[in-house]
C-alpha cells in the first residue's frame, strides 16, 4: 500500500533466539501476508546463524547479517559494527548460509564506509566473492555522529566498483530524499530508517503520516501483541509534528494499552478493520473542530519508480 519493495525486521540477536524459546517468542512474528521480509540479525559466529537461519527459513524471503550497528553494547559483543574488521569471518558465515540454503534463502549484509574506503572496497569484494546477494552500504563510519552529513560519494564508489546489487542507506527522511539519493550514488535501491518509522507512507508520496496507517498499525499491532511501549513510540512518532502540543503530551503520557486507546477514540475517529473507510483516510480526523494552523496534507507524485527498502 505505501509502496516499500522489501521491509526489515528489527535486528535480532542470533545467540539469544537460538538458545532460549522466549527470545523466539517475543523476538520475531509474522504472517503470510508480511512479504518481501528480510529478517536482520546479530550474529558472531557461524554456528549460530545457520541454527537461527534454519528456524526462520520457511518464514522470511532472506536474511540480513548486520555489520553496521554502532551500539556499543553490540560492538563490545563482536556484533553489527565490530564486524566492519572481520572480513574473514563475515565472508565465512556468508558462505556457510548460501552452501546451506542456495536460493532458497536471500544473504544481504548491511555495513557501513570505513575512514579509508579502500578497506570498505576489500570488504565489499571479500562478501561478494563468498556469495552475499546484494549489500546495503550506510554512508557513515561506526564512529561519525548522525549529525554529520552522510557521505554519499563513498557509497558511489562502493556500487562503481560492486558486482552485486547495492542498496544506499542514509539520510533517506522523504520520497524526494530517495530519488536525488538514487541520482547521486547510481544504487539499484534506497533504505529508509527513521523517514519511515516518523512517516510510513513516505515513499508512497505522503509528506506526513496518513491517518490511514495510523488505523492500520493499530489493527496490525493489537492483533499480533506488540507491547505497549512499542506501539505508543511508534504512534508518538507518526504522529509527531501533526498533534497539538498538548495533546501530543498526553499521547506519551499513556501508561496502559487500554488507556493510550480510550485517548485515541476520545479525541480522533480511529476506524477498526471492517469500518467503511478503515485505512483510508489521510488527515487527522478530530472528534472537535481542528485547530486553525494546523497541517494536514499529503503529496502525490508520479516520478519514476525506483526499487527502495524499509527497516520492518
Amino acid at each position: 500500500m505505501y509502496k516499500a519493495d522489501i521491509v526489515y525486521s528489527p535486528m535480532i540477536l542470533a545467540r539469544e533466539f537460538v538458545r532460549h524459546e522466549n527470545a523466539r517468542m517475543s523476538d520475531f512474528s509474522t504472517s503470510e501476508t508480511d512479504r518481501p521480509l528480510i529478517l536482520q540479525i546479530g550474529a558472531n559466529n557461524v554456528t549460530d546463524l545457520l541454527r537461527m537461519c534454519e528456524m526462520v527459513q520457511p518464514y522470511v524471503d532472506g536474511i540480513g547479517l548486520n555489520c553496521g550497528c554502532p551500539i556499543k553494547d553490540q560492538v563490545r559483543e563482536g556484533i553489527g559494527a565490530a564486524l566492519m574488521s572481520k572480513k574473514d569471518l563475515v565472508a565465512d558465515m556468508i558462505s556457510a548460509v548460501k552452501k546451506k540454503f542456495g536460493d532458497k534463502l536471500t544473504m544481504e549484509i548491511k555495513i557501513r564506509v570505513h575512514p579509508d574506503v579502500n578497506e570498505t572496497l576489500e570488504f565489499v569484494k571479500c562478501a561478494e566473492d563468498a556469495g552475499v546477494d546484494f549489500i546495503t552500504v550506510h554512508g557513515r563510519t561506526k564512529d561519525t555522529r548522525s549529525s554529520v552529513a552522510c557521505d554519499f560519494e563513498k557509497i558511489k564508489l562502493v556500487k562503481q566498483h560492486a558486482r552485486v546489487p547495492i542498496v544506499a542507506n542514509g539520510d533517506c527522511r522523504s520520497l524526494e530524499d530517495a530519488y536525488r539519493i538514487a541520482k547521486l550514488t547510481g544504487c539499484d535501491g534506497v533504505m529508509a530508517v527513521r523517514g519511515v518509522l516518523y512517516n510510513p507512507g513516505m515513499f508512497a508520496g505522503h509528506v506526513k503520516t496518513p491517518w490511514g496507517a495510523v488505523e492500520r498499525f493499530w489493527d496490525l499491532s493489537t492483533n499480533y501483541g506488540l507491547p505497549f511501549r512499542l506501539i505508543q513510540h511508534h504512534l508518538s512518532c507518526m504522529l509527531d509534528g501533526q498533534l497539538l502540543k498538548e495533546l501530543h503530551i498526553q499521547l506519551n503520557e499513556a501508561n496502559s494499552l487500554a488507556e493510550l486507546l480510550d485517548f485515541f477514540d476520545e479525541k480522533f475517529i480511529l476506524k477498526r478493520q471492517g469500518e467503511e473507510g478503515f485505512g483510508e483516510a489521510i488527515d487527522v480526523p478530530y472528534r472537535e473542530s481542528k485547530v486553525a494552523g494546523e497541517s494536514h496534507c499529503s503529496l502525490s507524485t508520479e516520478a519514476p519508480s525506483i526499487p527502495v527498502a524499509t527497516v520492518h
